[in-house]
This record gives structure tokens, sequence and C-alpha cells, in this order.
């Protein structure tokens, strides 16, 4: 099974204007993957550390969405392929398409398509130990000022004022409440889903 850590807690405050994505590691076997890696540099690259990793030790970058603050710091992965919800890329210019939710290698990490608030977002499902986790980055999150509502209606129904498509966003919000036992925002901390 794999596992997921944060490496750093996804934070937005509207009133200074700050604001970095949730950053996670994914580690499964021979497989280091970063979802998201933000722009706050001091952050993730301590996060990192604390893992014992460097970010040449990342083989994979899944970016969620292309807004800057989640996916500033992917150039620092030199090494690693980036994806995001059907194409992976190189560093040497190349590309190509993948048609199935698998294109990391591995049983227990599924990518899937959560349009809505971007209209090209997509999530990680992680198969692990203690149930799937849901990297879903901005299908769900809050600004810092904000108190973070969890129950399932409250999460459906939250306003986002960057939606692209209200309707789509919270078809995709139900999907991963169905399907994940915990969910890490794009700007938030990580909870459990009420069942």
């Amino acid at each position: 099974m794999a596992e997921v850590k944060i490496l750093v807690e996804g934070y937005a405050f509207k009133k200074t204007g700050n604001a970095t994505s949730s950053a996670v590691l994914i580690q499964d076997e021979n497989l280091n993957v970063i979802v998201d890696p933000g722009m706050d540099r001091e952050k993730l690259l301590a996060g990192l550390a604390k893992e014992n990793l460097k970010p040449n030790d990342i083989n994979y970058v899944v970016i969620s969405h292309t807004h800057l603050d989640h996916c500033g710091l992917a150039g620092i992965f030199e090494n690693a392929k980036l994806m995001d919800d059907g194409v992976i890329y190189s560093f040497d210019g190349g590309y190509k398409e993948y048609g199935d939710n698998k294109a990391i290698p591995s049983d227990d990490i599924e990518i899937i398509k959560t349009p809505g608030h971007d209209p090209f977002h997509c999530s990680v499902l992680v198969k692990t130990n203690n149930g799937v986790v849901a990297v879903a980055e901005d299908v769900f999150w809050w600004w810092g000022e904000e108190e973070q509502k969890t129950d399932c209606e409250s999460l459906i129904d939250k306003n986002d004022e960057y939606a692209k498509d209200i309707e789509q966003l919270k078809a995709s919000r139900r999907k991963i409440l169905d399907l994940a036992d915990y969910i890490i925002p794009g700007h938030g901390r990580m909870f459990e889903v009420e069942k």
C-alpha cells in the first residue's frame, strides 16, 4: 500500500494575499510522487528534507490544475515527469497523452478528472492501509479566515468564487466524497469523510 504525507498544508489568506497549495508526497515502493508543489519553496524543501528526500528523488509531479499557487515550483523537480489530467511531460520537451487513470505505475495511485474549479482539474486517489486518501486540491478549499466545515452538505454547497463551472464542481465533490475516506484540500486541513 502507498503512503501519503503532507509536506506543506495549503493556505490562502484573503487579507494578505498569501497562498500556496497543499504539497503532498505519495510513496509507493520505489516511487516518489508530488501532487501540487505549490509556491512556498522554503516549506516545500523543508518538508522534503524531513522525509530525507531532495527534488531529484521525485519521479512524478502531478499538477491538479495550472493556477500558479499550485504549480509554481514544478520546475525544481528536474528528474520528474510532470502530469496533468491527461498528459505526461518531460523536461526535454517531450509529452505523451495517456488514456487511462493508471499512468503512474502503481496499483495504489489513480488520477481522476474532477472539473469545476478549473475545466482541467484532476485529483489523485491513493489506497493506503488506513483507507483511500483523495488529494483533491481545489475541489475543496478554504480561506484561512474561514471556518472549515466538513459535513457533506456544507462541502457540496460551499461557494467557490473562482469556480469555472459550479455544477461540474458539485459533481466532482460528490464523486470524491463517494470514493474517499480522507480528503486533502488545496487550502486547509486534511479531514475524514463522514459516511
